[in-house]
């Protein structure tokens, strides 16, 4: 049995693609944001990430920030699962009426001086849900937005443009 494992993965080679070229203007631009967050912060900023209704695609871009080209982590950003441990929300999707409440508990819960980062065109104006039986919209209508990062999904670097931002704001 094993050799016949080993005798397919021989045969068949490697089957992953190349790491993505993001380019070396891009590639200085999140070094330049970095050292900026660590010289604002020079401590470490608590993330809570809400999601009220999205499809996951702006999770997935998200999630990309903790891989070694965004590394967040080395940053001293870190994603927190208390609202009462998080110095900002960022918050995806559409909020759906079932998740209204619980975002406006999450904001509640974040002590001042709390920053919030709406993800997405779901998140800056509805998307392409926008306002219906089912969906109250943009995450603005339920709370107050400090930075509006749009797209669909917005890549990695934009949302930590964002995040750079808020944290200006902060200051």
């Amino acid at each position: 049995m094993t050799w016949n494992i080993l005798r397919q993965i021989a045969r068949n080679g490697i089957r992953t693609e190349p790491a993505p070229d993001i380019g070396s203007e891009a590639q200085a631009e999140i070094g330049r944001i970095q050292a900026e967050v660590l010289a604002i912060l020079g401590q470490a900023l608590s993330i809570r990430m809400v999601d009220t209704g999205s499809c996951n695609g702006c999770e997935l871009e998200i999630n990309a920030l903790g891989n070694p080209y965004y590394n967040i982590e080395g940053l001293g950003i870190k994603f927190v699962a208390s609202p009462r441990h998080a110095d900002l929300l960022l918050v995806t999707g559409p909020v759906s009426r079932n998740m209204a409440t619980a975002l406006l508990r999450t904001y509640d819960a974040t002590p001042e001086p709390r920053l919030v980062v709406a993800v997405g065109d779901c998140g800056c104006d509805g998307g392409i849900f926008g306002v219906n039986y089912a969906s109250a919209g943009a995450v603005s209508k339920i709370i107050p937005v400090d930075v509006l990062v749009p797209g669909c999904p917005p890549p990695p670097l934009e949302i930590l443009r964002g995040i750079l931002i808020a944290v200006r704001r902060r200051v």
